[in-house]
């Protein structure tokens, strides 16, 4: 094929793009050597802060790998402006590159022969390296120029493009659904409904690129969050948004994000875990919380230096009431009525004949250092912090009890108590036992940290009290949610995303919020990326066999990637499984980048042996690392992830040990992005025999 007539001319652009990254490089270090001489002789916080933005700026031109520039559009009136992953400006300032951020860069994006959006030309690069390979033109004017408008050739050659051991940035083959969700506002709650292949982590990591370029200022201030399903998961995802130029962001899982007060030490029965997921807890730990407030059925005199004065017991009441009526953390609420009650103290002394008002701010004082003053608050209204008060309900029967009646079944409350240990420092709390905490931490004392803007990926794996938990973190609810119910695996997990929706918007979910609940939900909506890039269609297909089951109200999604092999579907022998499987893994890495082999629980050590006594280098994902090369995992820690190939072994038993073992089996058929080997001894699910190639 003879190469594009503009490929020269392109390719001098290209270098004078580099050329000016590198200007703008060396006069950044400039600048923060001065920055950082400043800061040594002024030792001012404001220095300080010159020299941080400073140095994240001189970061953000680093000279990646990753293609500088990747398009161009002509616009119908004449002007043309090149595409890339950051802004690049000449010497007098003049746009080299327009970042893929900008308004002005959504055509690229989105146009189309029916909504050209004032194109007249839109123009691709394959680029490796420094190097342009090649142009691909779609002329909007003339479709029949460019065979149509299919699918781009840079997004094919991408597509087919071997995988590493971490997760790349889409940026130059963001595709029209994509870019909808991507560009959505920051005060938008979005759900994302994406079958596998569809792009919904990279799009909700590239939304939160757009975020921050759209609304730096903002979210430097009150930061951006990423929770991801586990640690193995965020390092594979860990270099998307620093190769987009964004490094300000706190990367989480559930557990890191309360890691730091509450230590996982235990594991929950699944039955226990999906019950202290349920909505419902929140209302128990919300009752827990009023249970421990009453006034007294008597007037109490209350001891000072300058006498005593009675509190009549129907005045302390009300000022109960009062505080119950303020939309306020307990201890908060406290506080309010703590200074109600002096208030209603000094009053009450005031009105004694003869009382000394001259007196009065040492009368106070010494009505709050009194020992009967502090009593009849803590017997009121006592101060709570949230690790005794989920004690309480976990390990007391009388508390749980009177908590949980009429919200959850006697069955149900013998279920929750358990023995706790003798110091709080010692707790074995457990992972479902986090989102109790927060959720305590949220009525007594408030959410500690809060975010401009949330994305959740594997959303749908997360229980309502999870879900909970994350919406606290952010209290206009600007999220990105994303997920597949197909994949809903966890115990407590997700069936529809109008549940999720309500625990996320719902009033209760936090002590304090900034928009009434109505106006959040006006503001949210569910989005569905329905066509799959990553998973060959004869893969995708095959594992849609599964769907009738695993999800039969959800649509199967489609793959735009016709051309591939079937899954290879082989029966050994069951003394010979661990053998073949070896064997076959390493026949795949010697023509693939990336290897996975997915296996149920009880056989990963006889593969682990297998692959080692046939000198194959792996990674155990047990260890929650993943390889550059194969990968051994357990079902459940694929999800997320993607191989070039991938070997699933004995999809029965993987159902069978499985609490949602359909839907983990889809998982692990829907890893691979080239090739799919299935090996298994034991007769293969019925839904997808007779699918050997």
């Amino acid at each position: 094929m003879d190469a594009h007539p503009d490929l020269a001319a392109e390719q001098r652009h290209l270098d004078h793009a580099y050329a000016c990254l590198a200007a703008m490089r060396e006069h950044a270090a400039r600048t923060l050597a001065v920055g950082e001489t400043a800061a040594r002789v002024e030792q001012t916080p404001d220095a300080m802060i010159v020299q941080w933005h400073l140095e994240r700026r001189l970061a953000t031109l680093a000279d990646t790998p990753a293609a500088l520039c990747f398009g161009r559009l002509d616009e119908e009136v004449g002007d043309h402006f090149y595409i890339g992953r950051r802004h690049v400006e000449g010497p007098t300032g003049e746009p080299v590159v327009v970042d893929w951020r900008a308004r002005v860069s959504s055509p690229f994006y989105r146009a189309t022969y029916a909504d050209a959006m004032g194109l007249a030309r839109r123009r691709r690069f394959s680029v490796d390296g420094h190097v342009l390979v090649d142009i691909f033109d779609e002329h909007f004017d003339d479709p029949d120029a460019t065979g149509g408008g299919g699918l781009p050739d840079p997004l094919l050659a991408e597509l087919e493009r071997a995988r590493t051991g971490q997760m790349r940035d889409i940026v130059a083959t963001i595709q029209a659904e994509q870019d909808m969700v991507i560009r959505a506002p920051l005060e938008d709650l979005v759900i994302v409904q994406g079958g596998p292949g569809t792009g919904k982590t990279a799009v909700g990591l590239h939304r939160a690129a757009f975020l921050l370029y759209e609304h730096r200022e903002l979210l430097e201030r009150q930061r951006l969050l990423v929770i991801g399903p586990n640690q193995i998961f965020l390092r594979y995802i860990a270099q998307v948004l620093p190769s987009l130029g964004e490094t300000a962001v706190v990367q989480a899982t559930i557990e890191s994000l309360m890691a730091g007060r509450y230590p996982v030490r235990a594991v929950d029965d699944p039955e226990v875990a999906e019950l202290k997921g349920d909505a419902r807890m929140s209302e128990v730990l919300r009752r827990a919380v009023r249970d421990r407030i009453a006034a007294p059925p008597d007037d109490v005199v209350v001891a000072t230096d300058f006498g005593s004065v009675r509190l009549p017991a129907p005045q302390i009441a009300a000022l109960v009431d009062i505080a119950l009526g303020r939309d306020l953390p307990s201890n908060d609420r406290r506080e309010l009525f703590r200074e109600r009650l002096v208030r209603l103290a000094r009053q009450r002394y005031e009105a004694r004949p003869g009382a000394d008002l001259s007196v009065e701010p040492a009368f106070v004082a010494s009505l709050r250092a009194g020992r009967d003053f502090k009593a009849l608050l803590d017997r009121t209204w006592p101060s709570l912090r949230a690790p005794a008060l989920v004690r309480s309900v976990l390990g007391n029967r009388h508390t749980l009890s009177r908590a949980a009646d009429g919200v959850l079944e006697p069955a149900e409350q013998a279920l929750l108590l358990r023995r706790n240990t003798a110091r709080a420092a010692d707790e074995r709390w457990t992972r479902a036992d986090l989102a109790l905490l927060d959720e305590a931490e949220a009525l007594t004392t408030g959410t500690p940290v809060t975010y401009g803007h949330v994305v959740v990926d594997e959303a749908q794996d997360l229980t309502s009290m999870e879900l909970r938990l994350l919406a606290r973190r952010t209290p206009e609810r600007s999220m990105t949610v994303l997920g597949d119910l197909a994949q809903a695996t966890a115990v407590g997990a997700q069936s529809n995303w109008d549940d999720v929706l309500h625990h996320l918007v719902a009033q209760e979910a936090r002590q304090t919020v900034v928009a009434p609940e109505a106006e959040r939900r006006s503001r949210a909506r569910i989005e569905e990326l329905g066509v799959g890039y990553r998973v060959p269609a004869a893969i995708l297909d095959f594992a849609n066999r599964l769907l009738p089951v695993a999800a039969p109200h959800l649509r199967p999604s489609r793959s735009v990637r016709t051309a591939g092999d079937p899954p290879l579907v082989l029966s050994v022998a069951t003394d010979g499984l661990a053998h073949a499987v070896a064997t076959e893994v390493g026949a795949l890495a010697q023509r693939w980048t990336t290897v996975g082999v997915i296996a149920p629980m009880s056989g990963l050590d006889s593969i682990a042996a297998a692959l080692r006594a046939a000198a194959i280098d792996f990674t155990d994902a047990r260890r929650q690392t993943l390889s550059d090369s194969v990968t051994l995992l357990p079902p459940a820690s694929a999800k997320g992830l993607e191989f070039d190939a991938v070997v699933v072994v004995e999809p029965a038993r993987i159902v069978a040990e499985e609490p949602s073992g359909v839907r983990v089996l889809y998982v692990a058929l829907t890893r691979a992005v080239q090739h799919l080997g299935i090996l298994h001894a034991e007769p293969l699910p019925e839904l997808i025999r007779g699918g050997s190639g």
